[in-house]
Formats: C-alpha cells, structure tokens, sequence
C-alpha cells in the first residue's frame, strides 16, 4: 500500500473521466451499477491500500484515490486501512489529531460509497500484527534497500522543517510491505511514480521466503533419491542465465552431495534475483513439471504486483497541486458558500487580463474541473464562448460551481447522516480491524513457525500449549514462578 504523500492520497488514482455518480440512496456510484456480479471473496483476488489520517479529505482525494476504491470494492477482496502509524513518521511531534482526523476520514470515505459490507475498513493500529511483521522484515532488510527509495532523500529536501532523521522515517516502506503481504495481497494500487514502492516488498518478500521457506533439501533427503529425482535437480539449473556445474542427464555419476548442494545455493540465488514465478517460467518446458514436483518451493508470504492507475492530479484553486498545506483545498465537507468563495477566487488562465480578451480552456484550471462537474451542453458551450471571450472568467466559474455543489451535495447529505452518529462510524472501524486482525493473525502464525520452529521443538520435548503466551493468559504467580 504505497502511503499518500505527505498531503496527497495514498497513490490509488483513476481517470478523471471514469468519475462516479454522487452517492446517496436513491442513487449507487456508476462503478457498482456497471459492475459485473461480484464474485464471492474467497474467488476474488485481494487488493490492499490505506491512508494516512491527516483530517477530512479534498475533492483531489476523491479523485486521486476514493473514486478508484470505489471500483475495486465491487471486483476484489479489499482491504482499506486508516494508516496511522504512517501518519507518526512525519508527524510524530503531536499526535493530539490521529483519533479525530481517523473520523474525519473515514465519514469522507463512508459518504461517498466506501462500504464495509463490500471491503475491510479497519485502523492500521488496531492489528498490532503489522507491528510484528514489520519487525521480522526489519531483521532480513538490507539498510541501502531503504536508502535507495526515491521518495527518501526527495521528502526530506522538502520538509526540512521536521527532523527526519529517524528509523520510522526511514523504515516506513518497510512498514508498508508489512501492511500488504500480511494480508497475502495480490494487487496493490499505485500510480506509476510508486511501482518503486511494490518493487521494494517483492524483494522484500523473496528474501524472507528463501530465509524461511525456499528450498530445502539435507544430504540424507539426496540420499534417497533415484535416478528420477536426481534428473529434477539437474533440470532445476538448467535455466539460460544460472552458471550450472553439470547438466540434465540421467546416465552419467551421480554428483557428489556437496556439488548438489552448491548448485541449490545458485538455484537460490537466482529465485532471489528473478523471483520464485519468473525462474520457474525460465526452466524449460520438458523439464518443468519434474522439477515442481522434486524441488518445490516453499513460500511463506505472497510476493505482490502493482495494480498501475493513473495518476490524475486536479489542480488546487491556485492552480498548483492540490494540498491542505497551501490552503487551496476544496473540501468534501465545504459548505456552499464555502464552495462559491473559493471557486470565485480560482485562477484562470492568466493570459486572459481583460474580459474581452479571448481565453485557452486548455490551461484554464477552472475548465478542468468543468470537465469533471459540468454536464456536456455546458462543457461545450465553455469551451467555445471561453476562445471567443463570449464568456467572462466570472460567469464561468459561477457555472462550474454550480456543478460542484449538485455532484457534491448527495456526499454531504450522506456525511450529515453519520455525522449525527459518530458511534456508528466507530463501531464499522471496530468490526473491521477485528476482521483484518483475523486475517492477519493466521499469517503470523505461519511467519512465527517458519521463522521461530516453536511448535516441533516445543512437540519433541512433549511440551503442550502455544510457544508465547500472552499476559492475559499467565498468571501473575504464574508470571512470579510460584505455585498455584
């Protein structure tokens, strides 16, 4: 789940022209009624994605990521996450906001169609699994992977007012990946700056699996094989690109134990360079089948791909990007006078000084959001009387504002509805998190097995009950070493 930007959305973006219908309850979003039939979660591929919880969200947010949601809520298994644990590698200074802005944000999520009888809304910190993985990960990580994200040097050039130097800073892709294999994520939605992101957990994820899975095969294992299953060793490095010592052939000496072994360790080597699928892919056809079934490979975690989006980016009323730190922001929230001031206010296209100068709708950012509100007997007619100055900066932007406010009331009149039940909001935060952590917590168990081996060193000693138990579950005499 590559995180928003500091002020940005979570990376999740769609095209501008693919915008839903407002949602309310006589009318669903455009991407649930031309949907085909969902198909149960355990047939659908899972998607994850989170935000960070920095208060109520823009229309830029709604745009850059909840209009896409919207339409992977009805395809896949999704898994929506409110990150705040995200929210403390920059602003770890004052943490007074998380709890509000959590429901700030997600009222903006539920209002426009986030719904959690499709999708998993829950609070990042409410599955401290996250915390435990990311701990593992941490332990196996290379510090120059983290050094080398491009958003690392990049944020700290631009928020030199916050100390930065900190492993939370560094560390947060790391964290993310956390966030996304302890789901066992198939997708993960990002625009094309943040494929870097899903790469960096995919290496991640093969380093881990062939630490704590990969393959594993003793000299007394060998020793049992026939000349059948020697053959599938011999098959499994022959691959064009793997420096091999001796090739498939099943007349000649069986290799020494040593040679075998040297060879699985470049077989390694490969898996962890290409990834498990893409070496296989490698192995020649005749050969592979033999080899799936002699050499499996055993793999703890899921290795995600990128689910690439575009990345629309609607200007904010200043014409640059839009952010709550340059206060250019219209919020989902906005009331209409609110609405009309700002949009007022907005830029046009600076070339056009007088109202009898003709203006250029095509870096006008007032005919972008035209494009998005207007309907089309409006957007043509601006494009038009905009080129032949038939119509003034203001007249234009009183049209567009009116769009604004019909698309945007059904949102608000559906935020007003949980405003007024804030307890509601919590409790569909509550029952998510304590599904995600359901989830989570079967991927633990595996992780602690391959990594910890507590349950055959705790079953050869015929000891019974689980490896770690919790405080909850140990006395207090217990915990001291007295008896009951």
């Amino acid at each position: 789940m590559p995180e928003e930007r500091v002020e940005e959305t979570a990376g999740e973006q769609v095209s501008a022209a693919s915008i839903p219908a407002a949602v309310s309850d006589a009318a669903e979003p455009e991407s649930a009624t031309a949907a085909s039939p969902r198909l149960p979660a355990e047939k659908r591929k899972r998607v994850v994605s989170g935000m960070r919880p920095t208060g109520p969200l823009h229309i830029g947010h709604f745009f850059g990521a909840i209009s896409n949601w919207l339409k992977l809520q009805e395809k896949y298994d999704c898994f929506f996450f409110v990150a705040d644990w995200h929210a403390l590698t920059t602003h770890y200074a004052d943490t007074s906001q998380v709890a509000q802005n959590t429901l700030e944000m997600t009222l903006d999520w539920l209002s426009t169609g986030v719904d959690p009888a499709k999708a998993t809304v829950f609070i990042q910190s409410a599955v401290p699994e996250h915390a435990e993985l990311h701990l593992l990960l941490s332990m196996i990580t290379p510090l120059g992977w983290l050094e080398r994200v491009p958003t690392y040097k990049e944020q700290i050039e631009n928020l030199r007012d916050k100390d930065l130097g900190t492993y939370g800073f560094l560390g947060y892709p790391l964290l993310q990946t956390a966030d996304i294999v302890i789901y066992d994520a198939d997708l993960v939605p990002v625009g094309e700056d943040q494929v870097p992101h899903v790469e960096l957990s995919r290496e991640v994820v093969r380093r881990f699996n062939l630490r704590f899975g990969g393959l594993r095969l003793s000299q007394a294992d060998y020793e049992t094989w026939n000349t059948e299953d020697e053959f599938s060793l011999r098959a499994a490095i022959y691959v064009p690109g793997i420096p091999t010592t001796f090739k498939p052939s099943s007349s000649v000496q069986p290799p020494r134990w040593q040679d075998v072994a040297d060879n699985i360790k470049v077989i390694t080597a490969a898996i962890e360079e290409w990834g498990y699928e893409n070496y296989i892919a490698k192995v020649p056809a005749e050969f592979r089948n033999r080899v799936l079934k002699r050499l499996p490979f055993r793999t703890i975690l899921r290795e995600p791909q990128p689910l690439l989006t575009e990345t629309p980016r609607l200007p904010g009323t200043d014409g640059r990007r839009m952010a709550k730190s340059y206060g250019n922001a219209i919020w989902l929230k906005d009331s209409v006078e609110e609405i009309r001031a700002k949009a007022k206010n907005m830029m046009t296209d600076p070339a056009r000084v007088r109202r009898t100068d003709p203006g250029n709708p095509d870096i006008c950012p007032v005919f972008s959001y035209h494009k998005l509100f207007s309907d089309a007997a409006t957007i043509a007619m601006v494009n038009h009387d905009c080129r032949t100055a038939e119509i003034g900066c203001v007249d234009c932007k009183g049209k567009m504002a009116d769009g604004l406010i019909r698309w945007i009331e059904p949102v608000q009149t559906r935020r007003r509805e949980f405003e007024r039940n804030p307890r509601l909001v919590w409790d569909i935060l509550d029952a998510g998190s304590k599904s995600a952590r359901k989830t989570a917590s079967a991927t633990m168990k595996r992780v602690r097995k391959a990594v910890f081996h507590w349950e055959e060193a705790r079953k050869k000693a015929g000891a019974a009950g689980p490896a770690i138990q919790s405080p909850a579950t140990v006395s207090p005499s217990a915990a001291r070493g007295e008896g009951e």
